[in-house]
């Protein structure tokens, strides 16, 4: 039976990679600034859709995409793991509006396989990037800002057992099987997202020493994320480090590349501790020139701080003329999947679009909208520089925000525009607003709630305008709603239906053969796809069983 099954398998392979290999990516979000800040005219829509048939014919197309779906049922030899902070279904939404029209789709959004996830963490509701981050790389939620320490411990704890109540998940699993490993960010590089990858702190805050003694804890017995990154047992063994945050790798006695002060209070430079311990085939760099002229063909190791604190926004970028000086986030992909490509074991590259989220607090939902943007094209980018067929990628978001898409504008309106005018008070309001946070200042005349603004001469082109919210926070919170789980390659199938989100690292490591899963010592070419007990195995040979079973119906079905 055996026999019979991998060589059918394989062409169950072939066919699903052909059907995704096909698939249709709109690269029309490389758009001109210009048009998104020219106060469009709402374009309305094209006049095929006033029919019926057109709706029925998109359905029956949509139909047979889907039942020529296969999916990719071997090993995943490399992964690339992509959350985009704060990326809620409303920010998705809204995003396709911002590329052009409600028919967009972001590269991600164009994946066969779908889940939703729930981002709770052990003591609240609303979750932070800690809790959420320790729950989709490392498979057990914990507490609101806490890393990779299990949820018996309280926040600022610093008298706990480390060996007991601490522990990592992919990326450790991962090298443990011989995989190349990355990170890349747009955030500070210890911020809690990236942090998640390689660090365990009992508050996400300890991104230096400086913050650990503020604790009154010992920086010896509990090291800060910046020295993990450096030293630890999963940081140390990075092959690509890129993102900002440089300041809490240098003195507060020293400047760093750009002349700031750094802000660690040990006397430790880091970064030159990272080049002692790299010696050979690797490189630092702190700009876009020096990311660009690495040789990713001979370069082993590569670490790269582009600024003090987080990386600049898009529109920054743009807006200061500084594209020849900092990298963008599909830039540092670029350069993360071409040195990691080296590996014959196959690699592992987290990605964090983390500008996302930040733009959210600020209740800047232009901002947001391009970072999501630049998030899609990054996906699309490692989507194309790899192999269906080897590689699965997974894209998700740790948690939502605020923000809403109401109202009951006109098809073509501008999202960052007027929706409409209230039959209240008769005051316009914007499409999109947020339940709270800085842009209630904005919002109503005083503190009382008697009188809205008139907004009508705001100027929404402007991307720091900050739109309306209901509550003042002096920054917008998070938002409890689950998050989208997006999956294209090897096993992508099981990523389906709504699941918690600590389950991830489960169905990323099932599919790489890593962690508990890990089969022949890590280093061979994946054997069997079981997990050692023969358990895998069976499952295999059912999954395939069912494809084939699927497959055969599907061709009786159309008389093929």
């Amino acid at each position: 039976m055996k026999t019979f099954i991998v060589p059918l398998a394989a062409m169950l392979v072939a066919v699903s990679l052909a059907n995704e290999v096909h698939r249709t990516y709109d690269s029309d979000h490389q758009h001109k600034r210009s048009q998104l800040q020219s106060g469009r005219q709402a374009v309305g829509y094209d006049p095929i859709e006033t029919t019926s048939e057109f709706w029925q014919q998109k359905a029956q197309d949509i139909l047979k995409v889907k039942l020529n779906e296969v999916p990719t049922v071997t090993k995943a030899k490399n992964v690339v793991y992509f959350i985009g902070d704060g990326m809620s279904a409303q920010t998705i939404a809204a995003t396709r509006m911002y590329m052009g029209n409600e028919n967009r789709m972001l590269s991600f959004e164009q994946f066969p396989y779908l889940a939703t996830a729930k981002t709770y963490c052990v003591n609240r509701q609303v979750p932070d990037s800690a809790c959420t981050a320790t729950a989709f790389m490392s498979g057990v939620k914990n507490n609101y800002g806490m890393i990779n320490v299990g949820p018996h411990v309280p926040r600022y704890n610093c008298e706990y057992n480390r060996t007991e109540a601490e522990f990592l998940g992919l990326l450790k699993w991962a090298q443990e099987a011989g995989m190349a490993t990355g990170l890349v960010t747009n955030t500070r590089i210890t911020h809690a997202t990236p942090a998640g990858t390689y660090a365990s702190v009992a508050d996400r805050d300890w991104e230096d020493d400086s913050f650990v003694k503020k604790a009154g804890c010992d920086v010896n017995e509990y090291p800060d994320i910046a020295h993990q990154l450096i030293h630890g047992e999963v940081g140390k063994n990075f092959k690509v480090i890129l993102g900002g945050g440089r300041a809490h790798f240098v003195p507060s006695t020293q400047m760093d590349d750009e002349n700031v002060a750094g802000s660690r209070t040990d006397g430790r430079n880091l970064i030159n501790e990272w080049k002692e311990a790299h010696p050979g085939n690797s490189e630092y760099v702190w700009n876009k020139a020096g990311l660009q002229s690495i040789d990713v063909e001979n370069t082993e190791n590569v670490l790269g701080l582009f600024q003090s604190g987080h990386c600049l926004y898009n529109l920054e970028i743009d807006d200061l003329k500084l594209g020849a000086v900092k990298p963008k986030l599909s830039e540092m992909v670029e350069v993360a999947l071409k040195v990691l490509s080296n590996s014959a074991n196959g690699f592992f590259l987290f990605v964090e679009g983390g500008k996302i989220d930040m733009a959210h607090h600020g209740t800047q939902p232009r901002l947001a909208l391009e970072e999501t943007v630049e998030f899609s094209r990054a996906i699309e980018l490692a989507h194309k520089m790899t192999n269906v067929e080897d590689t699965l990628i997974v894209v998700s978001s740790d948690h939502g925000h605020t923000m809403t898409y109401n109202g009951y504008t006109k098809r073509g309106s501008d999202i960052l525009g007027i929706a409409d005018v209230s039959d209240e008070d008769g005051l316009p309001y914007t499409t999109l607003s947020y339940a709270n946070g800085a842009g209630y200042y904005r919002t109503y005349k005083d503190a009382n709630h008697a009188e809205r603004e008139d907004i009508s001469g705001y100027n929404y082109e402007d991307y720091n305008t900050q739109y309306l919210a209901t509550v003042p926070l002096s920054s917008e919170a998070h938002g409890g709603e689950d998050v989208a789980v997006f999956a294209s390659g090897p096993l992508a199938h099981v990523f389906r239906g709504n699941i918690e989100q600590n389950v991830l690292p489960d169905l990323i490591s099932y599919a790489a053969k890593i962690g508990q899963y890990l089969e022949n010592g890590g280093e061979g070419d994946g054997g069997d796809d079981g997990d050692g007990d023969g358990s895998g195995s069976s499952l295999m040979v059912c999954i395939q069983l069912t494809v084939i079973c699927a497959v055969a119906a599907l061709f009786a079905q159309l008389k093929w």
